[in-house]
């Protein structure tokens, strides 16, 4: 048994903020008996809007991205289908089947996981609601391209939500495009990337079709995630440098279960999907310290979702499975 757990659960980031963000962070707690400022708020708009390269207009900023996508599916999902790929961020599946009046979910089977286009396509009738996670996570592909993403939006009654919480690692974003298609909405995060995942800061990069969200879902985030979140954005060097690490780390890791015999599929993102015969796999690296994501409540079982790590987190992950194949 380890002595300390290893997290690869959750798509954290494996490493801390930079210390000037922890520095922001700790002087916000100076005044944690106050509310956030309006002005502060607007502060870390603008600076999103920078990090975005858009006009802060388009910037709603929520306490988490998942509570931003259930809203959008809260306000928009009234009189249109709402469509979603499976298997996908689970939040958001349980606020469409909760909220939508008509629900479809597209699988994406093995072992490509790819999206069938054309089904989709055939699927928009009506006014409709489709949200997709590019990347898809737990598969972890990027499903949809530039072609892709202008022919869905040539359908006037579409409205197009992407959620591009591994943006920095994936390096595909719609976000440029925004200005230009009301009815495109980007959600993103400062959880994965930035290292900000215990501050809980959203946001959503809105076209002005979305206005009755940007109008309606007013968010007030404590002060501390707030300096934090500003920090951190001002610290973008410092979060590429990350990003890099664990690119390279995912590809070690990959390269190491693979060489165990492991199906590992590609991946865009912080994290790997595998796929391993061990039985109650999940359970049994519980038991040695290593916490993985049990993908098989959406996938046939076998399905593991693991978080890229440090390169200790990892071969002790590879070392877990490892102890396992020999039993």
């Amino acid at each position: 048994m380890l002595a300390t757990t290893v997290r690869l659960h959750m798509n954290e980031a494996p490493y801390p903020p930079a210390p000037a963000v922890l520095e922001a962070a700790g002087e916000a707690l100076t005044e944690l008996n106050r509310y956030a400022d309006p002005a502060e708020m607007e502060g870390l708009r603008e600076s999103l809007a920078d990090y975005c390269q858009l006009s802060k207009d388009h910037i709603a900023l929520s306490p988490g991205s998942d509570l931003l996508l259930r809203e959008v599916i809260h306000t928009f999902s009234k009189g249109r289908k709402v469509i979603t790929v499976t298997p996908s961020f689970l939040p958001t599946v349980q606020a469409a089947k909760h909220f939508a009046p008509e629900y479809l979910s597209i699988r994406l089977s093995p072992p490509t996981f790819e999206l069938n286009l054309e089904f989709l396509m055939s699927a928009l009738e009506g006014p409709c609601l489709l949200i997709i996670d590019n990347p898809n996570n737990p598969t972890g592909n990027t499903l949809l391209g530039p072609a892709a993403v202008e022919a869905l939006l040539k359908h006037d009654d579409v409205l197009l939500v992407l959620d591009e919480a591994y943006y920095e690692f994936s390096g595909v974003t719609f976000a440029p495009m925004v200005a230009s298609s009301p009815r495109l909405m980007i959600v993103r995060t400062l959880d994965k990337a930035f290292s900000l995942a215990g501050a809980r800061v959203g946001y959503g990069i809105v076209g002005k079709g979305f206005g009755d969200l940007l109008s309606s879902f007013c968010t007030f985030l404590p002060r501390p995630s707030l300096y934090a979140a500003i920090a951190a954005i001002r610290q973008s060097d410092y979060m590429q440098e990350n990003v890099s690490r664990v690119v390279k780390e995912r590809m070690r890791l990959r390269q190491r279960l693979q060489g165990l015999g492991i199906r590992v599929y590609p991946s865009d993102t912080n994290f790997l999907l595998v796929r391993t015969e061990i039985p109650d796999s999940v359970l049994r690296l519980k038991d040695a310290g290593v916490l993985v994501h049990d993908a098989s409540n959406q996938l046939p079982a076998g399905f593991v979702r693991v978080s890229v790590g440090t390169p200790e987190e990892n071969n002790a992950f590879v070392e877990g499975l490892s102890q396992q194949m020999k039993v």
